[in-house]
């Protein structure tokens, strides 16, 4: 009996200390990338079950977590109590998105207009929503024209995107040109890109990795060189220098040096795990003759992710 009253105390203490960190506190759990954030996220919307921000932020920690299926729950939740909420709109948006990659192809068909609608819904309330206007240009391009896809559709939004911002613009355009099979232009574009936001990482790296596809390797190299020059700590910048010697089988001992500097400096949260950093340089390794090295960086890669197919792969060639 006394247990019992003893762990219902604890769960009312832990909810109550929950419940009063503010929303701006749970934003900035998620933003750190937290993992207290799912905890007090679903303790902050149990104790405010009215209030559609609780549900909104509840939606972005579970899909941080990785659990798509409940996020759905949370961000319909949300948008029930507040339609006209545009943040509201978007996340349900991105909760249908990553929970469609989980479902069969009945259930797909029957959840892609409500993707659609909850993005179209979210630029309706909220025009510069940029992030919302991205991905719905990604599902015009994607989506046969019978569930509202279309290559014009896409187009719209492109403008509408450049018209706030220069730089997305050339990305936005980028996505079209390559899902056109043209290279060449959705390469002009990512260097308009990078010339109108330099400084940016996100279009540093999309360069980049535009440079890799077209197998421009001197440019790939000079590019992410010149990233790892003006930010010592741009951790992307150093794994993709170990990527572009997997890709195209040259400076080896640089990639692999890069990749060492990689795994010790401090993340984001939205760079590849280390278990991936150990597979490419695996890769070197084995490419520079070095089989032993190999070997033992498969099995660092198997060590953090003993599922990791593709290091089991390598690992069996040598």
């Amino acid at each position: 009996m006394h247990k019992i009253l003893i762990a219902a105390l604890l769960s009312m203490s832990l909810l109550s200390a929950a419940s009063a960190l503010s929303p701006q506190d749970i934003k900035s759990q998620l933003d750190a990338r937290d993992k207290k954030a799912l905890v007090n996220a679903e303790a902050y919307a149990k104790a405010n079950p009215n209030n559609a921000e609780a549900w909104i932020l509840l939606t972005r920690a579970r899909l941080q977590a990785g659990k798509a299926e409940a996020a759905v729950a949370s961000a319909e939740k949300a948008v029930k109590l507040a339609p006209k909420n545009a943040q509201g709109q978007y996340w349900l948006g991105n909760a249908y998105g990553s929970r469609i990659g989980e479902v069969g192809m009945m259930s797909k068909m029957s959840m892609a207009p409500k993707l659609r609608d909850a993005f179209e819904s979210t630029v309706a309330l909220e025009p510069g929503n940029l992030d919302a206007r991205e991905a719905l240009l990604e599902y015009y391009l994607q989506a046969p024209a019978i569930a509202g896809g279309g290559n014009d559709k896409a187009v719209f939004q492109a403008k509408e995107i450049a018209k706030r911002d220069a730089a997305r613009g050339h990305l936005a355009q980028a996505r079209i040109y390559l899902n056109e099979e043209n290279a060449n232009a959705a390469l002009k574009s990512y260097e308009a890109a990078y010339a109108a936001k330099p400084d940016n990482a996100d279009i540093r790296l999309a360069l980049g990795i535009a440079y890799q596809q077209s197998k421009r390797w001197a440019d790939a190299y000079r590019h992410f060189r010149a990233w790892t020059k003006a930010d010592p700590k741009a951790s992307q910048a150093w794994y993709q220098i170990g990527r572009t010697g997997v890709l195209s089988g040259l400076q080896l001992e640089e990639g692999i040096a890069a990749l060492q500097i990689y795994l010790k400096l401090p993340r984001t949260g939205n760079e590849p795990q280390n278990q991936h950093a150990y597979y490419r340089m695996g890769q070197l390794y084995a490419k520079a003759g070095q089989k032993a090295s190999a070997r033992a960086a498969f099995e660092n890669a198997l060590k953090l992710d003993p599922g990791f197919k593709d290091a089991k792969d390598e690992l069996a060639k040598l």
